[in-house]
């Protein structure tokens, strides 16, 4: 035994780094002042340009009960498997991580990244196992 402890592997994390690679691409050529849709266009633009597959604006229905009472929209969704949630804020805040949260909540998608055009460009990686999901309906 050596002592060291191996990172255990993170969920996608093939996919959410080339992700956040082009988060700071989009940030490094653009810099920061302009409003999350510009920021969407390029991320969009990049993403594609890498082989992945892309939807912007995704509608996701919330469900209570049973009875759909209501739609939101994801900014990003890449591969079926990770939501982007963009901002363009001085920083991140709890009410931006609540929202990416209620995305995870609502779909079968486990992972989301938080990617904040501020003037220095920050994110966070959320998970939420679909397993969790089940269990606190």
């Amino acid at each position: 035994m050596t002592g060291i402890i191996e990172r255990m592997d993170l969920l996608h994390a093939d996919l959410t780094e080339q992700i956040i690679g082009v988060f700071y691409n989009v940030f490094n050529t653009l810099g920061h002042g302009f409003v999350e849709s510009i920021y969407e266009e390029a991320m969009v633009i990049d993403l594609r340009s890498i082989g992945l597959q892309v939807d912007r604006q995704v509608p996701i229905t919330v469900v209570f009960r049973g009875h759909t009472i209501g739609t939101f929209k994801a900014d990003i969704i890449v591969e079926s498997r990770v939501v982007v949630e963009l901002k363009a804020a001085r920083a991140i805040d709890p009410a931006h991580e609540a929202q990416l949260i209620n995305h995870l909540c609502a779909t079968n998608i486990e992972v989301g990244l938080l990617l904040n055009f501020g003037s220095r460009p920050t994110f966070k990686r959320f998970v939420f196992a679909n397993e969790r999901k089940a269990s606190t309906g």
